[in-house]
């Protein structure tokens, strides 16, 4: 499960901003102070698990910094094309609407709400 950040760059042009320190990963220090194996382990096993932990630790620290990387490059782009938060907004609601309208309960109710003018527009009373 070992990943580099040749692997995940991903062709970034925010590439070169990732630091090879990772500030931003938790360390849990009260496990990291524990002497003994938990149960059923050996301390041959909680050394290997504890590695693997940092591993996965780093990586996901690593994921982070190419998210920001290219949440950042994302939101150039969408400023040079001149595209605001309130468009991306509309569009949303748009689409919302849009699957309202041609979910089932929509329709069947639109369909309802039809016969039922139609029974009263053309009643007596």
């Amino acid at each position: 499960c070992s990943l580099s950040v040749a692997d995940i760059n991903l062709n970034s042009p925010n590439k070169g901003l990732l630091s090879d320190a990772m500030t931003d990963v938790p360390v849990d220090s009260a496990a990291s102070a524990r002497t003994s194996a938990p149960e059923g382990l050996t301390l041959a096993e909680e050394e290997e698990l504890r590695s693997e932990l940092a591993k996965v630790e780093e990586e996901i620290g690593t994921l982070r910094q190419v998210l920001a990387a290219k949440e950042r490059h994302c939101g150039e782009l969408k400023r040079k094309l001149g595209l605001t938060p309130l468009d991306g907004l509309k569009q949303n609601l748009s689409k919302s609407w849009h699957d309202v309208q041609v979910s089932n309960a929509y329709v069947r109710t639109s369909e309802k709400l039809g016969e039922w003018n139609d029974k009263v527009t053309q009643s007596d009373l």
